[in-house]
């Protein structure tokens, strides 16, 4: 026979304890929160998936950057080639094109071919991927259709590889996300563990563009995960992991961004850095709120939104004609900006005409990423400002690179509040460790000022407009830190079940002390807890007057102890539709010490509210003046005035 002991130990959880052993498998059904270990089996399941995941999307990433190349090859320069570079350097840009003016035309095709897939193939297409992802974790229960594993970066090579100013990360973080919530589909998973496979899709797609696992990590956590648990975070890291290694495979191990090596950076000089961060922060939030004005613009013409894409490309190829470098991916454009290869009015005019090409592109709701145009943006901002600082302040010694570098990462800080992000990412792609102080100090500077300025961001303001609401804050939950002890009522009315229904009747009908309550614990002759009747229980005429409260009672109680968290609790509330907890000794002698309601769980915000709103002194300078001069601790305190 088994030892009843041991069956209520294992019936045991944190979030309560089952009266009787029965309730154990009845408590996992109602699947009441316990105190599960930081890591299972299923997080090595999830880990072993985000791996495999990783390796496929680091595949589909190289595979769309070289159908990029194809097709830009092909309009741009008439060869079936795949190469970058190839056997002219300019091979996979538009640069050097000797279309002359049909260089207007092949954007906006790519743009009628991106309008015709998002209306007769998946509108989820549209759009720069990382916001849509954030969509489907906060209001969808991360479920991606599956069409969009290959109509998404299909729409996206075709838009980039025709001149659309666009980076391919967007589409290859929205296709990995894609490929992980497939993937959590298709087998048996909870919400969360799908979150998580999306999550290291997206993350591992970002660090085979870029080869830059950490800040693929962090960019998962700070827009996608909006958690730091290691059930989430170690399955992230090692698709990060695996993808970035999975990149050094088809390319060179060498920084994706390089520049020359960096030198200490002159603490003078810092200032200017964080400065020039804060100005950066002050055009993020002006980028910000022209995209989605000219996307607000292109909502009010009288066409249907298929033809906006084709209409956007018409500035797209405009510009183009003009400033060529303006179409495309262009990464070449960050590198030459952070190492100071184009000369002052080359960076003006690409800092000016990608940012109109690319916002009005945006705007018309066509496929494509959004780091690198700000990457982009950002960089020449920032070279253009630390020229300027260095001529005005040359006793500084401010190094235009470095101002470069902090623009680059300053602009997408200060545009995704992704802060962490921003600054490893910097880091990763350039190799210069002597960089990271300005750059945080830099991307610090252009979040508060971001912050400051505008509510949303470049990634949360079109969800917003939809009603779906993104956390901004990551903060430890209040009711994990408080013991139901604390707060639970000490004075607990408890019924005895040998009392008839009339008798307690008759009681509540005095108004006695303590019959007003809601739910009463009745025990037996031992004070053991027999169960909970609420006052509609009790005052429910169908049931007569002579039935013991005993008979009455239809389902076993759930209870808690005083050292269990308020969050395990209200679990229990939820999970059993229940407004009150029996609150029992641990000795397993169910002796109840006291009972806890929703009323006492609300009240316990009250001390997280006077912690952030109440302000007060605690040191007083005066009274400990007044103690050294020899004042005893009264007349100090009658003189600084309590």
């Amino acid at each position: 026979m088994t030892d009843p002991t041991h069956q209520v130990a294992q019936a045991t959880t944190r979030g309560g304890l089952p009266v009787s052993p029965s309730m154990g498998p009845a408590v996992q059904r109602a699947g009441v929160a316990g105190n599960p270990p930081l890591v299972d089996r299923q997080v090595l399941l999830i880990s072993v998936l985000s791996i495999m995941l990783a390796l496929v999307a680091a595949c589909v990433a190289e595979g769309l950057l070289r159908l990029i190349y194809l097709i830009t090859n092909l309009c741009y320069h008439h060869v079936a080639s795949a190469e970058f570079g190839g056997p002219q350097p300019w091979f996979g840009t538009p640069l050097h094109s000797d279309l002359g003016l049909l260089v207007v035309v092949v954007p906006v095709v790519g743009g009628l071919i991106v309008g015709l897939m998002a209306r007769y193939g998946s509108e989820g297409i549209r759009g720069h991927g990382i916001p849509e992802a954030m969509h489907q974790v906060l209001a969808r229960g991360s479920r991606v259709p599956a069409r969009l594993t290959f109509l998404k970066p299909l729409s996206a090579a075709i838009a980039i590889g025709t001149g659309g100013p666009f980076g391919a990360e967007g589409p290859i973080i929205a296709t990995g996300g894609a490929l992980g919530s497939v993937i959590g589909q298709l087998i048996t998973t909870t919400a969360a563990e799908r979150k998580t496979l999306l999550a290291a899709g997206a993350a591992a797609g970002m660090a085979a563009t870029f080869g830059a696992p950490v800040s693929a990590t962090l960019l998962a956590i700070e827009l996608l995960l909006f958690e730091f648990r290691p059930r989430s975070f170690i399955p992230v890291a090692l698709a990060s992991t695996t993808a970035a290694g999975m990149r050094f495979v088809f390319d060179q191990p060498y920084p994706i961004f390089a520049m020359p090596e960096l030198h200490h950076v002159a603490e003078p000089s810092l200032l200017i850095y964080i400065l020039i961060g804060a100005l950066v922060g002050v055009a993020s939030v002006f980028v910000t709120r022209a995209v989605y004005a000219i996307e607000d613009a292109f909502s009010l013409l009288p066409i249907h939104w298929m033809w906006w894409p084709a209409l956007g490309a018409v500035a797209v190829g405009v510009i183009g004609y003009f400033a060529p470098r303006t179409l495309g991916v262009g990464y070449y454009n960050i590198t030459e900006a952070i190492d100071l290869s184009l000369p002052i009015k080359a960076l003006a005019l690409l800092c000016v005409l990608k940012f109109v090409s690319w916002s009005i592109a945006l705007g018309s709701g066509t496929s494509g990423g959004t780091l690198a145009p700000l990457f982009t943006i950002g960089s020449t901002l920032g070279a253009l400002l630390g020229i300027g600082a260095a001529h005005l302040l040359p006793s500084l010694h401010i190094d235009p690179r470095v101002a470069a570098l902090v623009g680059m990462a300053a602009m997408f800080a200060g545009a995704s509040r992704a802060l962490l992000a921003s600054v490893v990412f910097a880091f990763e792609t350039t190799l210069q460790p002597m960089g990271l102080l300005p750059l945080l100090g830099g991307c610090t500077a252009a979040y508060f000022v971001s912050a400051g300025l505008m509510r949303e961001t470049i990634m949360t303001a079109k969800i917003t407009r939809h009603g779906v609401r993104v956390p901004a804050e990551f903060v430890a939950d209040f009711l994990d830190q408080v013991l139901v002890g604390e707060v639970a009522s000490r004075k607990v009315v408890c019924l005895r079940g040998d009392q008839t229904a009339g008798e307690i009747r008759r009681w509540i009908d005095s108004h006695a002390a303590g019959s007003a309550h809601q739910g009463y614990p009745v025990v037996d002759d031992y004070e053991q807890l027999l169960g909970v009747l609420t006052r509609r229980d009790l005052l429910n005429r169908a049931t007569p007057d002579e039935r013991n409260l005993r008979e009455m009672i239809g389902r076993r109680p759930t209870v808690v102890h005083a050292d269990s968290t308020l969050r395990e609790a209200a679990d229990l509330m939820v999970n059993f539709d229940i407004g009150r907890l029996p609150v029992v000794d641990k000795d397993l002698s169910n002796k109840v010490v006291g009972i806890l309601t929703r009323s006492n769980i609300l009240s316990a915000h009250r001390r997280r509210l006077r912690e952030s709103t109440h302000a007060e002194r605690s040191i007083d300078l005066g009274r400990i003046r007044l103690r050294g001069r020899g004042a005893s601790e009264e007349e100090a305190e009658v003189i600084s005035g309590e």
